[in-house]
């Protein structure tokens, strides 16, 4: 390809032809087949009148030559490059810079000098295969109809006696420069080409003329093609922001199996913050080890269920993980103090431990919570039996800032315990003792919290109507009340808290001794509650339920579960009647499943079990 880059590229291939005694054939003067400037037919010269050559620094003859490191034969090519004069080197355009960058090794072009500036104008470009007529002007910029015109002046003159030295005299001063420049055209056809072109212009897709291309290199090369859309181009923080979206499995076992780089995303610590493990057997002790040893700014873990994790695994993660705030461990009844006293210790922050059914706590854990974890707002110990009073009282004085607490089956905690923690921790929202052995007694002390919003009194046999009517008056901000299992409670006391309860939105009453009563009073004194639960009551009639719904105007649920003197037929009524209200039934319900299995794609085997 050196001939090609050669200013003197015609002139030597005539040369070497003379010596070899062939004949030269006079020089073809037809207009170039691709109708407008290619990569291949043109040579770069500046507009300026070329500068003579300069002689090449003196060398001293026993240097190796210049190309003596490009030994290995894919650098063949560039020997005889390298024995171009200096100003063929000079890469001037964008088409000739990427041209020699495609075609020479890299220590050749380390040898081409920089790149030229952005902003420097690209120079002119002449076509050898169209004599002097072609005007001198960008490849990107000249429309196909133009290098026609501009073609066809070459060929009229080229029957004429002078011919071919006129060509031969274009080529020398195109390309060695030896031959003097052409005069300039007369001023008068100077304007006359330039009013042609004009009007040429004005007519644009008349001619069959091509609109200019945008990018100046797309008159001498191919298109590049475009690049393959790929979501790795994407900023790292929107990945993940997408991954974050996704379940610890997914990133796990999907996503960070698709190249290295997603997998060194879906190691980032954001995403090994917040743990959850539950119900996953083959999370081990060797596993939270190495869990917390890659991140230690885990902030919550769940282990649910992981029976295969001892109190030594969560030791070694309680002390590798000292910025812990949200411990849960239902159910792992391997457990035992040992664990949570770790996590009390090490992690001071704590805010929420929820350790539920967790046979082997007793009072010492709570002991150590209560007076090292002064940050502790939520707590769950549900189905602990043997925590009592004693590890109770503890936390409500050493955890004043307690918003949460929630027993379940405490035999062993009693009144005591509530009335601490209604002493101590005044901004308690929610409070559960379900099942435990409190009475009305205790219950009562729960008037101090003015900050109550939530309260679970499920079966505590001991409780009577006027200690929760007391309660409603009292907590102006309660929203949610169950009383369910408490067979105590009758309609003149749901019609109390119908009345008192301005902010009350949630009343479960499943199994209480209520009658259609309780749900008229509902439905006519309670401007704001959403749902009702009266499953199980059996004194409830197809009169109530149609009543509640057409005098409530803020009821969005009613529970009507196991109703037996609710008729079908009454409920299906209301559904139509009523499309803003769910019905709670045993058929309501099934078909409520139904529907949103077909919505999922689940179609009805058609077996004979079916």
């Amino acid at each position: 390809m050196g001939h090609l880059l050669s200013k003197e590229a015609t002139s030597l291939s005539r040369d070497r032809r003379c010596r070899r005694g062939r004949k030269v054939p006079p020089p073809r003067s037809r207009s170039c087949f691709l109708r407008g400037p290619c990569m291949l037919c043109f040579i770069v010269h500046s507009a300026s009148p070329p500068a003579p050559e300069q002689p090449l620094p003196a060398r001293d003859p026993l240097a190796p030559p210049p190309y003596a490191a490009l030994a290995t034969a894919e650098q063949r090519a560039a020997r005889r490059l390298l024995c171009l004069p200096p100003a063929a080197w000079e890469p001037r355009s964008r088409c000739q810079r990427l041209l020699l960058s495609g075609l020479l090794p890299s220590p050749v072009r380390g040898l081409l000098g920089p790149a030229r500036p952005p902003g420097e104008v690209a120079s002119e470009m002449v076509c050898k295969r169209k004599g002097t007529g072609l005007p001198a002007c960008p490849p990107s910029k000249q429309p196909r109809c133009a290098a026609a015109a501009a073609a066809a002046e070459p060929e009229a003159g080229s029957g004429a006696s002078g011919g071919d030295a006129s060509a031969r005299g274009a080529a020398g001063d195109s390309g060695g420069g030896r031959q003097p420049a052409s005069p300039p055209p007369p001023p008068a056809l100077e304007k006359k080409d330039e009013e042609e072109e004009e009007k040429e212009k004005e007519k644009g897709g008349e001619a069959g003329c091509e609109e200019p291309q945008e990018h100046p290199g797309d008159g001498c090369r191919e298109p590049l093609l475009a690049l393959t859309p790929n979501i790795n181009h994407l900023p790292p923080s929107i990945l993940l922001k997408i991954f974050s979206n996704l379940s610890l499995n997914e990133r796990c076992l999907s996503v960070s199996l698709v190249c290295k780089y997603w997998r060194e995303l879906c190691l980032d610590f954001q995403f090994w913050k917040q743990l959850d493990l539950s119900s996953r057997q083959q999370v081990t002790d060797e596993l939270l080890e190495k869990i917390a040893s890659r991140s230690q700014n885990v902030t919550e873990i769940n282990i649910s269920d992981c029976r295969n994790v001892s109190d030594k695994g969560v030791c070694i993660l309680a002390i590798k993980c000292p910025g812990l705030l949200r411990y849960t461990a239902y159910r792992c009844k391997q457990l035992s103090d040992i664990s949570i006293i770790a996590v009390a210790s090490q992690c001071p922050l704590l805010q929420k431990v929820h350790v539920g059914n967790q046979d082997r706590l007793t009072d010492e854990g709570l002991k150590q919570l209560g007076s090292k974890c002064r940050e502790l707002k939520d707590i769950h110990f549900g189905q602990c039996y043997k925590i009592s009073d004693e590890g109770m009282i503890f936390i409500a004085k050493g955890c004043e800032k307690l918003q949460r607490i929630y027993m379940q089956e405490n035999k062993l905690v009693t009144d005591r315990s509530v009335r601490a923690f209604a002493e101590h921790c005044p901004e308690l929202q929610y409070v559960g003792f379900m099942g435990c052995s409190v009475t009305s007694k205790g219950v009562i002390h729960l008037t101090k919290l003015r900050n109550l919003s939530s309260l679970d009194l499920r079966h505590i046999t001991e409780l009577d109507n006027e200690t929760v009517m007391e309660i409603v008056k009292r907590c102006k901000n309660l929203n949610s009340l169950n009383l369910c299992l408490n067979w105590i409670i009758n309609d003149r006391c749901v019609e109390v808290i119908a009345k008192e309860g301005r902010n009350l939105k949630e009343l479960y009453l499943v199994s209480c001794k209520i009658t259609d009563s309780a749900l008229i009073a509902i439905g006519r004194y309670s401007m704001t509650v959403e749902t009702v639960d009266v499953g199980w009551c059996k004194e409830i009639t197809d009169h109530g339920a149609t009543q509640i719904a057409q005098s409530s105007k803020s009821l969005r649920y009613l529970g009507l579960m196991r109703c037996d003197k609710v008729n079908e037929a009454t409920v299906e009524q209301l559904v139509q009647q009523y499309p803003h209200i769910t019905f709670s039934t045993v058929l309501q319900d099934c078909k409520r499943t139904l529907e949103r299995a077909y919505q999922m794609g689940w179609t009805p085997s058609m077996s004979t079990a079916s």
